[in-house]
């Protein structure tokens, strides 16, 4: 099914949305990018082509400052207020939400799960601290989420392994070899598709259970 984009006006600037639809949707995963990249990144367009063909449609989020064409993302209150602004876009279908994100985006559907209503959240490359920094856990965000919690990350991830994080009432899936971005070495046992096959074949499933 085509694409089609959507802009939103929010009290941090205009947003994008862009929509792969489910064409019998019972869920909607409205993700968002990290403060390094856009919705190009491999794992947000793994699910976008793979979701919608399991009943979820997928909205691909883009916050403000990524629009305006900066570099550099905002403080986190003021992505929080960009991601507060397009929920009503997202949940205008009257469908459950999965608020989604990567990195920065997980960490701002943490945040706001429970206050914006979402049905769950998706947590992909949850930056659990900053790299080289242990003792500045980011923990209190994903444990104080609220809603059912997927987290997916990388086995090599510099911002959080998954031995890092703490027990909690989340699902934690992990991507053998995988950096921040899910990108695996050549020489690993795992090639990329697979890489990228664990994340959608486990998603599939966990959205499935939320029904």
């Amino acid at each position: 099914m085509a694409e089609i984009t959507e802009l939103i006006e929010t009290d941090a600037g205009t947003a994008r949305i862009t929509w792969h639809k489910a064409r019998k949707a019972s869920l909607v995963l409205a993700v968002s990018h990290g403060a390094g990249g856009g919705i190009e990144a491999r794992d947000l367009q793994a699910l976008a082509r793979v979701l919608p063909g399991h009943g979820v449609t997928v909205a691909l989020v883009e916050q403000p400052w990524r629009v305006a064409g900066k570099k550099v993302a905002p403080a986190p209150k003021t992505l929080d207020v960009g991601w507060r602004g397009l929920w009503p876009a997202v949940a205008k279908a009257g469908l459950p939400v999965i608020a989604g994100g990567r990195s920065a985006g997980a960490r701002g559907a943490c945040r706001t799960a429970t206050e914006l209503g979402a049905a769950a959240v998706l947590a992909l490359s949850f930056p659990l601290h900053p790299p080289g920094k242990p003792e500045k856990s980011r923990a209190d965000e994903l444990l104080g989420a609220g809603v059912p919690t997927l987290v997916v990350q990388g086995g090599n991830d510099p911002f959080g392994k998954p031995e890092e994080f703490p027990n909690g009432s989340y699902e934690l899936v992990e991507v053998p070899y995988g950096d921040h971005g899910f990108a695996v070495p050549k020489r690993a046992p795992l090639g990329q598709e697979q890489a990228l096959a664990i994340i959608t074949d486990r998603v599939v499933e966990w959205t499935a259970s939320l029904g």
